[in-house]
């Protein structure tokens, strides 16, 4: 029986799973001593007939070992390349090499970017040497930036003292401070700024959850968003705050008490009754002082006093600093001023600053509103509120002329 020498001395055949990126699958036997080119061959025949009529479609594919992640060399058998039966392969297209670009257009990009550099010192001395020298303290101007607040504050104070003055003067100057007092009441627990609000929902928040944490964090939109985060798995955060939720029903009990008092402030004789309403003036303003004191932020007391400090300080360095930790913490180590006693100092009455803002109209007319004074009371005490008030459209305007005519002064 005559047996061909090739079967004779024939390699063992391997079946080995094929796959390709579009998802084909087929098994492929091959003899151990076949080349990866080969392999590949027989692979495109089976995936992409007619393909081999381009010679330089074997050499755009490459087989990759699917368990070693290995790419298989052509000139190498499949013995070589310690392939096993039942292995998988992958058959995958290369990717185009990337073409290199021409010269013309390197040289127009090079020329593009010459033109947009900024530039060098040369050469802005160059353009400035005609210009009129002058020196400015560098670190001045940033220690007047970051006074802002503290005459911010000073002036505050000394327009409190303007529009109590003002607003005492008017007639029904007992009328308009219990109307003022009416609002803390209803403004006290209730208002929230309603563009902070919006930010936190458009966040994603829940509104009644954003409404909370706004209250808890003095309206400041960053501390309310930390404070969501890190509440967010706990079961009581819906809980409502003390004291929020019975607020409706005994409402109209102090209105009739306030109707009461008003007519008997009204019942006196006109010399007893100027005395009485001057001493109501006095305790309404009590009132108002006592509903705006300063409320420290918790978890930046318990933080400071965690590294040492005393609480009194801490709660003296977050008042000096508008409640803000790092600011507090620097103040603590540092000279400590201004001190809390400077915060209740006005500005000088005959500055060129403080004239200004009494001449202008909008804040002429601003003082004689009772919402302006709550304002300011507010702003004293609690800084982090402003923005609500720059967003009113009372006290928002005279809140903006005070600013501008700062800022404008405080540049000459």
């Amino acid at each position: 029986m005559f047996v061909q020498e090739e079967k004779i001395f024939a390699g063992k055949v391997l079946r080995l799973h094929v796959c390709t990126m579009e998802g084909a699958e087929w098994l492929e036997e091959v003899p151990e001593d076949t080349t990866v080119e080969k392999l590949k061959e027989r692979c495109l025949k089976h995936c992409l007939p007619g393909s081999l009529e381009d010679p330089k479609t074997v050499t755009h594919h490459k087989l990759i070992h699917a368990t070693s992640e290995k790419v298989l060399t052509d000139t190498k058998t499949v013995l070589e390349e310690n392939i096993q039966d039942r292995d998988v392969l992958l058959l995958v297209k290369k990717r185009a090499p990337t073409l290199l670009p021409k010269m013309s257009d390197v040289v127009a990009e090079e020329k593009r970017k010459q033109e947009q550099k900024a530039p060098d010192k040369d050469a802005i001395l160059k353009a400035t040497a005609n210009l009129p020298a002058r020196s400015a303290d560098r670190s001045v101007t940033h220690h007047n930036m970051r006074d802002f607040q503290t005459e911010l504050r000073k002036i505050l104070v000394s327009l409190i003292e303007v529009a109590q003055k003002l607003l005492a003067l008017n007639p029904d100057a007992v009328e308009l401070f219990k109307k003022a007092n009416a609002m803390l009441d209803e403004d006290e627990e209730d208002r929230v700024d309603e563009i902070a609000l919006r930010q936190l929902t458009e966040m994603g928040f829940p509104e009644s959850r954003a409404v909370k944490a706004l209250r808890l964090n003095h309206m400041s939109v960053t501390q309310a968003m930390e404070w969501l985060i890190e509440h967010a798995d706990d079961p009581s955060v819906d809980a409502p705050l003390p004291g929020a939720a019975p607020a409706e029903a005994p409402a109209e009990a102090p209105a009739e008490g306030a109707a009461s008092s008003a007519e008997a402030a009204a019942g006196p004789s006109s010399e007893e009754g100027g005395e009485e309403a001057k001493d109501e003036l006095t305790e309404i303003f009590k009132k108002i002082r006592r509903k705006r004191e300063f409320r420290p932020d918790p978890r930046a007391v318990i933080a400071l006093m965690e590294m040492g400090f005393d609480e009194k300080e801490v709660v003296d360095a977050l008042r000096v600093n508008n409640n803000q930790q790092n600011a507090a913490c620097e103040w603590l180590l540092g000279d400590r001023k201004p001190s809390p006693e400077d915060l209740d100092k006005g500005i000088d009455t005959n500055s060129p600053l403080f004239q200004a803002i009494l001449e202008n109209p909008v804040v002429q007319l601003g003082l004689t509103n009772p919402k302006t004074l709550l304002a300011f009371e507010d702003m004293l005490e609690n800084p982090l509120n402003s923005t609500q008030w720059m967003n009113d459209p009372e006290t928002g305007p005279v809140m903006l002329q005070i600013s501008r005519i700062f800022q404008t002064l405080n540049r000459t």
